[in-house]
């Protein structure tokens, strides 16, 4: 069986759900958040060690302005109200992204989060936020350029805003869509990937369990026989 230390996950589909649920886009990102919530507590009982989830990509910035305020508020708020709560269950918080663009409210928020659990080893939830995986490539190489050291796989793992985090075992992309959208790609070289049909607010615990039990049965060579 393969041991699973990394999941990351594309939560695709929140739009497309709140149009259809509720007439609203952004009632689709609620609902979505809910979704991360029970997934990241299901994570914590199959003791999963990191989970990456994708909230926001560079690429991102053009959707509506209204949309992407929605958005801002709705995690501000969440991590005001649940980085004690975090806390408590010994869940590390690390923001993954640019944070260029984001606002000085946002950083502050981002950045205490980190602090009050930054000693926490039970998990690690990587945010990608604003994050783009080439412009996270060219400022890594720039790095370690800077400080002229080899160009190397290791040292530009060490550059990665992914840093400290072994790469994803396994890809999961909700939303019935089959591209990586600019997501890790440097660090999903040997991920196996599973694209899900379902939107991501109704993606469920049993649904993710049905991936993990599958992906605990492929034989993964690495380039072996």
């Amino acid at each position: 069986m393969n041991p699973i230390k990394h999941i990351a996950i594309i939560m695709d589909g929140n739009g497309r759900w709140g149009i259809k649920k509720k007439k609203s886009r952004n009632m689709g990102h609620k609902a979505g958040l809910l979704t991360a919530e029970q997934i990241l507590g299901e994570s914590i009982k199959k003791k999963i060690k990191y989970l990456t989830l994708y909230a926001f990509s560079t690429e991102n910035w053009k959707r509506p302005k209204k949309e992407i305020n929605f958005l801002f508020n709705l995690l501000e708020e969440y991590l005001i109200k649940k980085t004690n709560e975090l806390n408590k269950k010994k869940i590390k918080f690390k923001f993954i992204g640019n944070k260029k663009l984001l606002s000085k409210k946002l950083l502050k928020i981002l950045q205490n989060s980190e602090k009050v659990t930054k000693n926490n080893k039970l998990l690690q939830l990587n945010l990608a936020l604003n994050y783009g995986s080439k412009s996270e490539l060219i400022n890594a190489i720039n790095l370690v350029n800077k400080k002229k050291i080899s160009i190397s796989e290791s040292n530009i793992s060490k550059h990665l805003y992914t840093h400290g985090s072994p790469d994803p075992d396994l890809l999961i992309r909700t939303g019935n869509t089959k591209r990586l959208s600019n997501f890790l790609l440097w660090q999903l070289a040997y991920s196996e990937i599973y694209f899900e049909k379902k939107l991501w607010p109704d993606f469920n615990e049993k649904d993710y369990n049905k991936i993990l039990n599958n992906f605990k049965k492929i034989k993964r060579n690495f380039g072996n026989i």
